[in-house]
């Protein structure tokens, strides 16, 4: 970092959110933004505050992420308020420049945290206060083409939901009358298995190993490939099975109900159930979407409230209207390009992040 720079508690006045104890239960269906170590968590019905700040979530394993707030609004727990004096800073500089969850110092262990006294110590770098608005709006333009891309990619997800709800129905009434065909039916039902992660000989085979964080964290319908890969002799351990391509990965632990189609053989740990589709009667595209729109129903059938597996029993309660075959891959034909679409769209909201990334760091090395 080049040129000026001054610590926190020089500019800016540095405040403990949640100083009136206000909570979840406070909340409101409409009214002031309540912000958390998770950013707006709710609303209230009065503000604590009605002016520009930087909120730092300041306990967890996010803490260091910084949101933006102005207007009228009120802070809750585990949040450090950073208002920074206007003469000297501008507020949006200042939080494009502290929400880097990377620069912060943490301490504590199991749950990290930030001291208030090393907020209050952060040094940041602070050029003329003309300087800082100049490079503030070259990063709100670089923000503003990051967020139209998210806002496509999003769209996308609505058009195929729309296009699934107009071919075949809500699947919740099935108002056009399909035949009611039970999963067990259509599909054969696989459960996921864990061999000993202790066994190197389990482990770095040919076949891919899918866990639920990895549904969590992917772009569009296809898995493609996993992190891991397992060996025959792990899959033999575990008695686990290997899925075909195209069959329907439904996560039944955290995170609860993600999906995928896989395009390669793969074994499942046990937080799946997943589904083989008998390709005469089910195409995989109607049958992921079928389960996304129905969750929230599959999760009520769950046995405790944190849903933590949906027994072979539930999957079996499992029922659904089937069109035509010749219908589905329709639909299916539809989804592949709204997928090839997408994963256009993916590249370009990619390559705006890495400008906007390249931006940033340049700007508060002075060299923007």
């Amino acid at each position: 970092m080049s040129g000026a720079t001054a610590q926190l508690q020089e500019f800016c006045r540095i405040v403990q959110g949640g100083r009136h104890g206000l909570s979840g239960n406070d909340f409101v269906p409409e009214g002031y933004p309540a912000y958390g170590a998770g950013g707006i968590n709710g609303f209230l019905s009065t503000y604590e505050f009605d002016e520009p700040a930087v909120i730092l979530s300041a306990i967890g394993a996010r803490c260091g992420k910084c949101f933006y707030a102005e207007g009228k609004w009120t802070s809750l727990a585990n949040t450090q308020l950073i208002f920074p004096d206007r003469d000297r800073a501008d507020p949006k500089f200042l939080w494009y420049q502290l929400n880097d969850e990377t620069r912060w110092h943490r301490s504590g262990t199991g749950q990290p945290f930030i001291k208030p006294a090393d907020v209050k110590s952060h040094r940041v770098f602070l050029p003329p206060l003309p300087e800082q608005r100049r490079i503030a709006a070259i990063l709100d333009k670089a923000d503003a083409l990051r967020a139209k891309r998210r806002a496509a990619l999003a769209k996308l997800d609505e058009l195929t939901q729309s296009i699934f709800l107009d071919m075949f129905g809500d699947p919740a009434t099935n108002p056009k009358g399909w035949p009611i065909r039970s999963i067990e039916d259509v599909a054969t039902i696989v459960s996921g298995a864990t061999p000993r992660t202790d066994v190197a000989e389990y482990w770095d085979g040919d076949v891919n190993w899918v866990t639920p964080k990895e549904l969590s964290g992917l772009e569009g319908i296809y898995l493609d490939a996993t992190e891991r890969r397992i060996t025959e002799a792990g899959l033999q351990s575990c008695a686990a099975s290997v899925l075909p391509a195209g069959s329907v990965l439904f996560s039944s632990r955290a995170p609860i109900g993600h999906t995928a189609i896989c395009t390669v053989p793969m074994a499942t740990n046990q937080g799946f159930k997943s589904f083989v589709p008998k390709h005469e009667v089910l195409d995989p595209h109607f049958l992921l979407f079928w389960l996304r729109l129905r969750k929230s129903y599959l999760e009520g059938l769950g046995t405790g409230a944190t849903f933590k597996e949906v027994s072979k029993a539930v999957v079996a309660r499992i029922a659904l209207g089937v069109p035509p075959i010749d219908v589905q891959k329709s639909f299916a034909e539809i989804v592949r390009r709204l997928e090839q679409l997408r994963r256009t769209q993916h590249a370009a909201r990619s390559e705006s992040d890495a400008v906007f990334a390249s931006l940033q760091h340049r700007a508060f090395e002075g060299a923007l």
